[in-house]
């Protein structure tokens, strides 16, 4: 296993759907801005991953500038190209056109220098599925202190 380190993490993505797939996907920074993300200066709650004439960007990914920029600062939350292979990219779409589906992003990681995003092909949850999910989750940690 390479080495990796996790950056930031959509744990709210957990919560609204149901991942079916994962991806690994390489992403198109400017140089300060991978200074920044690897400071951890990095936010994906809001972000969401579509389709623009056959390639995947990520939208409202906000990388804080980095500090030490004299001139040269990209828009914290402009779109960022993915980079995957043809044949991924194709089946993303495919399933993003159908109904129901969606790619969020799930983790930013640092694997070996490069910065890389896990993003997951996904399913809405049902607001009753969700208050399942809660529900056994309380149920597990409630069994393992003893209490049932």
């Amino acid at each position: 296993m390479a080495y990796q380190r996790v950056i930031s993490e959509n744990r709210k993505a957990y919560h609204d759907y149901h991942i079916e797939e994962t991806y690994e996907a390489g992403i198109v920074l400017e140089g300060s801005e991978v200074k920044s993300v690897k400071l951890g200066r990095v936010s994906i709650q809001e972000a969401f991953v579509r389709p623009k004439d056959g390639e995947l960007y990520i939208y409202n990914m906000h990388i804080a500038p980095y500090d030490k920029t004299a001139v040269f600062k990209p828009d914290p939350k402009r779109p960022r190209k993915l980079l995957l292979h043809r044949r991924e990219i194709d089946r993303i779409i495919g399933r993003i056109t159908m109904r129901g589906y969606t790619a969020v992003p799930l983790k930013v990681i640092n694997k070996r220098g490069w910065i890389k995003i896990i993003i997951g092909l996904a399913k809405g949850k049902r607001k009753y599925e969700k208050r399942e999910a809660i529900k056994r989750r309380d149920m597990e940690r409630a069994m393992r202190r003893g209490e049932y």
